[in-house]
């Protein structure tokens, strides 16, 4: 039976995830492993990741890698998403992680993790799915895509990340005042008003948000509504009540509320003003959570279940 390995190393954990393809489960999970990781404290100003952090990827990598009970497998698809993709210091160290290790993580350019995430949400939305826009806020980045096939039409990858905007606008998940919330929401409209040819959520457009940050936010929604049926959508009314719960807590407080973890806390306020801003300016009025992304993208192309593109979308600006 086919198999498919995907290393995922990001801000907050390593994960190793191994899947199969067996007929009448498009994904059958065979082996996982998650080292929890907080590169975000290992940053300076410029994004490099000192020698503590480059060190804590190296023991996550070797233990994720290590705790695979396969004596023998597919080679697993190590990858770094935007924390150390866009480290100036990046080749260090992926160099470092590669000699303690053996394992070399690749990066991915961001168009190709929005394409990626796009394969995932289509395959997971099922072949009677038309069009759709798909959102995913990262921590360095924004991605969202649309299309009606199993390949996107259009993929945009924007610096507008929760953990760049808590960086840039909000150091330390701090307490921000009214008006620092409004020029932080008016720089995310900004910046997005100036994409060119950005997707919209027209009448029969399925709109599909892809991340954790998603997920959390309606999770905490879904509390303060007390319909707990709610937790698999987000709408903006919703979202906004969540915008004003997080304004008003500091990070040791957002970690107690629904559906917020604790090493997301202090990007939980940036991760909800962004969702805002990318609801608004796509048209979108709530959103459908999906559980699969740019890392389920890659498993199921690994397992040949979603074709591999022939050209490259159109990047649009």
């Amino acid at each position: 039976m086919r198999q498919a390995g995907v290393l995922d190393v990001g801000c907050h954990s390593a994960l190793l995830t191994v899947v199969q393809r067996r007929p009448g489960a498009v994904l059958e999970p065979v082996f996982s492993r998650k080292v929890r990781l907080s590169l975000h404290e290992t940053l300076d100003r410029k994004g490099r990741l000192d020698k503590a952090g480059m060190k804590s990827v190296e023991r996550a990598v070797a233990e994720a890698v290590a705790a695979d009970p396969r004596p023998r497998g597919p080679e697993v698809f190590a990858f770094a998403t935007s924390v150390i993709r866009d480290a100036p210091n990046r080749d260090e160290v992926i160099a470092r992680v590669a000699r303690a290790t053996g394992t070399r993580l690749r990066v991915l350019p961001g168009e190709e993790e929005a394409r990626l995430a796009y394969v995932a949400a289509r395959q997971w939305a099922g072949p009677t799915a038309g069009q759709l826009l798909v959102l995913d806020i990262g921590g360095g980045t924004v991605e969202i895509a649309s299309g009606t096939r199993d390949q996107p039409r259009v993929v945009h990858s924007l610096p507008l990340g929760a953990r760049r905007i808590t960086r840039d606008w909000l150091p330390g998940g701090t307490v921000p005042s009214r008006r620092s919330l409004a020029e932080i929401l008016q720089h995310l409209r900004r910046s997005l008003e100036a994409v060119p040819g950005l997707p919209q959520a027209e009448p029969g457009v399925r709109v599909l948000a892809c991340s954790k940050t998603f997920e959390q936010l309606a999770r905490l929604a879904a509390a303060q509504s007390r319909t707990p049926r709610t937790r698999r959508r987000l709408t903006l009314p919703r979202l906004h009540t969540a915008v004003s719960l997080l304004a008003d807590a500091a990070p040791s407080r957002r970690a107690k509320l629904p559906g917020i973890s604790r090493h997301r806390a202090e990007q939980s306020l940036a991760g909800a003003l962004i969702a805002q801003a990318l609801m608004e300016a796509c048209g979108a009025t709530s959103v459908e959570i999906c559980p699969w992304s740019t890392r389920e993208g890659l498993l199921l192309e690994h397992l040949g279940v979603a074709p591999t593109p022939v050209g490259r979308p159109r990047r649009v600006g």
